[in-house]
């Protein structure tokens, strides 16, 4: 049976490529067809985005009217990039970049030319150069050539040596230097190595970016770890250390952000889907929902000096309606806006602040805000606006004074309006009475 080419990729929940290791987006195109007509099992991939990383071609469908799918081309395959030829014909018609690719097909190996068609408005001429450039920088030759070296450098380090560490030779069989000469050539091949680490370090930002991946990728598995290992604690160092973890966690950073040098005419598109995978892990916390400003300082955080600005990011929230992802931008009445997943449950927020209104203090003094952020583990701002919606479905009702609001449970509808005086047992009205005469002086 032959082996399936281009593989598929795999998407995040709002349609953008889960990255490899080390892995970094260059440049994003729209409109893009993948054909190749040497492969009769080629599938049909026409006018999606075409996503260019340091590792692989990413091409994913964009159909609204079915569910996003994904091929990707691994560069590592990529045998030629054929140079495009200038005509008359070439200007009037979409621009097509050709390369030959290896794959494995029935046990054997072959190889066919594929064609990227741009049929978008993007800068097909930027996006071929890096593909140029990542093609020759080879950095998946990087991770294999570190995980060779982390697999033999243990079994190195415990085999016996060659020769003692006293002798005259070294392991490499030259002559080994003694005395002050010995020690100067020392210093000077530990200097010469620190000067090549350093240039090492920083002739290319991927490379850190690289290092940021894999700390992004640990920080992550940490966090699953602790959402399952510690989804029972009740000891309060606990759960203050888990807290204390999880802020540290979303500190981290995102190691490939979308920008506009990168996405280009996708941009705010590209940012939205990035956007909802990444409040995904502050919603979960924040107990599904939280403020778009808290939203806007982590997320700029964690893009470090890739900042945008709050037109972009309401600009990415107001996208949502537009793809099918699990979170969504709401404004309150009185127009605080929250970003909520789209599971958040408003009778489940009811229900709790109706059980902590019932409460013999809360049915005597009311509640404020405050006692609501408490109860809800929110911030008193947003407890408000809950507050609120709970009054507007008539749960509540509120009274102002120069210390502010306080709200009290709605026995209004309890009352009968042509008997004030009749109490039913077993209602809120009458829990409401042994409460107030309760601590009433005899």
């Amino acid at each position: 049976m032959a082996d399936l080419f281009p593989p598929a990729a795999e998407l995040t929940a709002s349609g953008r490529p889960v990255l490899l290791p080390s892995e970094i987006e260059c440049s994003i195109l729209s409109a893009v067809d993948l054909e190749c007509d040497e492969i009769p099992s080629f599938p049909l991939l026409k006018s999606g985005i075409i996503i260019l990383t340091t590792h692989r071609i990413v091409w994913i469908s964009d159909s609204t009217n079915s569910s996003n799918s994904a091929v990707a081309v691994p560069l590592a395959a990529v045998n030629h990039i054929f140079s495009s030829k200038k005509s008359i014909k070439s200007m009037f018609s979409s621009p097509r970049v050709r390369f030959q690719v290896s794959f494995r097909s029935g046990g054997g190996l072959r190889s066919a030319v594929v064609t990227i068609v741009i049929r978008g408005k993007g800068d097909h001429e930027v996006f071929v150069s890096k593909f140029w450039e990542n093609w020759r920088a080879k950095a998946w030759e990087n991770d294999d050539n570190n995980n060779n070296t982390k697999g033999s450098s243990s079994s190195s380090a415990s085999g016996p040596s060659s020769t003692g560490s006293g002798g005259f030779y070294s392991s490499e069989g030259t002559v080994r230097m003694v005395g002050v000469s010995g020690i100067l050539r020392k210093e000077q091949e530990m200097w010469e190595n620190t000067d090549k680490s350093l240039q090492e370090a920083f002739q290319d930002l991927n490379a850190l970016m690289s290092k940021a991946k894999e700390m992004v990728t640990l920080a992550e598995k940490m966090r699953q770890k602790l959402l399952s290992s510690h989804s029972g604690a009740t000891n309060d160092d606990e759960v203050a250390s888990k807290e204390e973890i999880q802020d540290w966690l979303l500190s981290v950073g995102i190691i490939s952000p979308v920008t506009k040098e990168s996405a280009g005419a996708l941009y705010h598109q590209q940012l939205s889907r990035q956007l909802a995978d990444f409040v995904r892990t502050p919603l979960d916390i924040a107990g599904g929902m939280i403020s778009v400003i808290d939203i806007y300082c982590l997320f700029n955080r964690a893009r470090g000096t890739e900042l945008i600005s709050p037109d972009d990011l309401l600009l990415a929230c107001s996208l949502w309606e537009k793809i099918d992802v699990p979170v969504m931008l709401r404004k309150f009445d009185s127009g605080v806006m929250v970003i909520q997943s789209k599971s958040y449950s408003d009778d489940e927020v009811l229900a709790r602040i109706r059980t902590l209104v019932s409460k013999p203090d809360a049915l005597q003094f009311g509640i404020s805000a405050s006692d609501a952020a408490r109860t809800l583990g929110i911030a008193p701002a947003m407890a408000k606006e809950h507050l609120l919606t709970a009054e507007s479905k008539g749960v509540l009702c509120r009274d102002v004074s120069p210390e502010g609001f306080r709200f009290y449970i709605n026995l209004f509808p309890e009352i009968n309006s042509e008997d004030l005086y009749l109490v039913k047992n077993y209602t809120m009205y009458a829990t409401w009475i042994k409460a107030v005469t309760a601590n009433r002086p005899r």
